[in-house]
Order: structure tokens, then sequence, then C-alpha cells
């Protein structure tokens, strides 16, 4: 099963889902927002999949810096250029499995969807 968890390496929660990952031995990449970049096709299936509603998070430090015109195109349903160039926007972390995405962390989604 093919498993990217998708973050930013320093992020509290990232590291809580490598090592909850780790500790059940389940193979899977990691995938750096600010080191390894992000495509457009695979943030706009999220976008597609999730909604910027979903993916998008409102209380970052980013989005308070965000001008009103921008948070007004990301709450009409236009995120991706925006969330391209600032990806510390998008919820961490992402994992993206073979039977879907899950947003954030938490032990009981993860067990749910993993085990």
């Amino acid at each position: 099963m093919a498993i990217t968890l998708y973050g930013i390496k320093n992020c509290d929660t990232v590291k809580k889902a490598r090592k909850w990952l780790e500790q059940h031995h389940i193979e899977h990449q990691f995938h750096d927002f600010r080191a390894d970049g992000l495509e457009a096709t695979k943030l706009s299936g999220w976008l597609k999949e999730l909604g910027s509603e979903m993916l998008i998070n409102k209380r970052s430090t980013t989005w308070k810096q965000l001008s009103d015109a921008e948070k007004e195109k990301i709450l009409a349903g236009d995120a991706l250029d925006i969330a391209l160039a600032q990806p510390t926007l998008i919820k961490r972390p992402v994992l993206e499995t073979p039977t879907g995405v899950i947003v954030g962390y938490s032990e009981k989604s993860y067990t749910e969807k993993l085990n």
C-alpha cells in the first residue's frame, strides 16, 4: 500500500503522525511542502476531493497575513494559486492513501483508516 505523508518537517502534528506510522510499522514516504514543493495537479486533486474548507488552515499565521482579497478568493473556492505559493496554508499533515486522503492527525482516525 503506497502511502505518502505531506507536511512540514518541523510541524509538531506532522511529527506525531510520522511517529504513529513508524510505531505501527506502516511504510510511507514523507514529502515536505517547503523542501520538495507541491505540484499543482496534486493540490488541485485534494481541493476537488476535500474542498478548501477542509484543506485550508484559517487559524494559521499564513492565513492571518493574507490580504482580504486573497482570503475572499480562497473562500470563494479559488485556493489553488495562493496555496501553491504559500503551502503553509494547507492543514497538516495530509496523508494520501490508496483509499483516500486524510487531513490532520488523530490517533483514532489513523487507526480506523489504516488498520
